[in-house]
């Protein structure tokens, strides 16, 4: 069950917020510039089913060009942080047309997680399985706690995890990758950051306040500034290292060019705290 002492209400507020009827989506709420999306679906572990694959995407479309959301913040009810899609919907009864749908839908809510002009972290209590640590290795962060595990184990059930293979190999090296793939057993919290799969790792009770102070971190500087050294992070990250920085000189001057790139400069200068217009 999620508590949260440093985010007071959220999770009551986002539960309140979750009718019956609506279990198979994620909700959001918006409090003090952090924008927290929640997979409530317990029952059936979270599962990345169309809809809920949708309801994420469209809260984070929805909601990434107000200028008060600063991050989003992705949790889940329950034990079990998303064990990756809904099987039920990869039944042969179901065709290579619907299959092949669920997984654009999921390619789809990635490329929009990447894309966001503003940072979106997950924040993990218990397992993420398949597409679900798909998910949370596309996040541009990850917290977790130290009872947290990451597996990829689709080669168990007859189809090999190739889609959560792609996010996993990018965010941890080739070794640790194949084995998480190739045996499909899970990786513990403290290995998932030695590897380079998660962000933090802190006991259960501390999950809350360093998300939060994470969170604070990044609202601390400007918005605009975070939505451009973004983009050009995934930018660099498929580009040889030559073209890498010449294109990054460019970013800089451009950096340096806007309302908030010449405030920061003389705020530290002048030995004060900056006044960021978000421009």
């Amino acid at each position: 069950m999620l508590r949260s002492k440093c985010f007071p209400n959220i999770y009551k507020i986002l539960l309140k917020n979750f009718p019956v009827t609506l279990r198979n989506l994620s909700t959001f709420v918006e409090q003090n510039g952090v924008g927290h999306i929640l997979l409530n679906n317990e029952r059936k572990r979270n599962s990345l089913s169309l809809e809920m694959m949708d309801s994420i995407q469209n809260n984070i479309l929805s909601n990434q060009d107000n200028p008060t959301v600063r991050c989003f913040v992705i949790s889940a009810q329950g034990p079990v942080f998303s064990a990756g899609h809904n099987l039920n919907e990869l039944t042969p009864e179901k065709g290579s047309d619907y299959h092949k749908l669920v997984f654009d839908k999921c390619s789809e809510m990635i490329e929009v997680i990447l894309k966001a002009p503003v940072p979106v972290i997950a924040r993990v209590d218990g397992l993420a399985a398949a597409a679900g640590c798909q998910l949370i290795a596309s996040c541009d962060m990850v917290v977790c706690s130290d009872r947290s595990s990451f597996s990829t184990p689709g080669a168990s059930f007859g189809i090999f995890c190739s889609t959560p293979g792609i996010a996993v190999a990018r965010a941890i090296p080739r070794m640790k990758a194949s084995y998480m793939l190739f045996t499909g057993l899970p990786i513990q919290a403290r290995d998932a950051l030695e590897a380079g799969l998660v962000s933090r790792v802190v006991p259960v009770e501390q999950l809350d306040g360093e998300v939060e102070a994470v969170c604070n971190a990044i609202k601390s500087k400007s918005r605009s500034v975070i939505a451009l050294g973004k983009n050009f992070f995934y930018e660099q990250l498929t580009m040889d290292i030559r073209s890498a920085y010449k294109k990054g000189s460019q970013v800089m001057t451009d950096n340096l060019a806007t309302v908030d790139g010449q405030e920061g400069i003389r705020s530290f200068v002048e030995k004060r705290k900056p006044l960021w217009l978000h421009k």
